[in-house]
């Protein structure tokens, strides 16, 4: 309880910090998805509030932008490559064989919080098509049958 007490007042005081600034929504926005790790519909109203604008323009910007996210995040946040070279080598199947394995569609979070799955575009990896990214490790060249033995070692 004092944690999240914690993280609603530096959500406060970065909206100080950046109130009557142009362009303040994006740095407030990026703070408040440093502090709690998504941004939350509440958050977005505090922010809006804050800034004195509207939740629809929060929304709008949150949604606009990759870097932000509006559902808590897993432990482990799995990216597959749906990019040209990755996908003529068959990362769709790789994805499927994910969503199946984790149990979640993509774009969710596990039950447990222990995985997000998301497509992606370019990873820059693309010799290594198909890729996948678990956090900051790549794996490459995959194929469906590859990933129960990858996740295992998550799990």
């Amino acid at each position: 309880m004092a944690e999240m007490r914690e993280k609603y007042l530096a959500l406060d005081e970065a909206i100080a910090r950046y109130k009557g600034t142009p362009g303040a929504l994006m740095p407030v926005l990026q703070e408040a998805q440093n502090i709690f790790g998504y941004v939350p519909e509440d958050v977005q109203k505090i922010i809006a509030d804050g800034l004195g604008t509207t939740l629809a323009e929060v929304y709008g910007v949150a949604t606009f932008y990759a870097q932000f996210s509006l559902e808590p995040k897993g432990e482990y946040v799995v990216g597959v490559c749906l990019g040209t070279a990755c996908y003529v080598k068959g990362s769709q199947k790789v994805l499927d064989r994910l969503a199946e394995e984790l149990d979640v569609p993509v774009g969710k979070t596990t039950a447990d919080g222990k995985f997000t799955l998301n497509a992606t575009r370019c990873l820059g990896a693309c010799g290594l098509a198909p890729v996948m990214m678990i956090n900051e490790e790549v794996y490459g060249r995959l194929v469906p049958d590859d990933i129960p033995g990858i996740i295992a070692k998550y799990r």
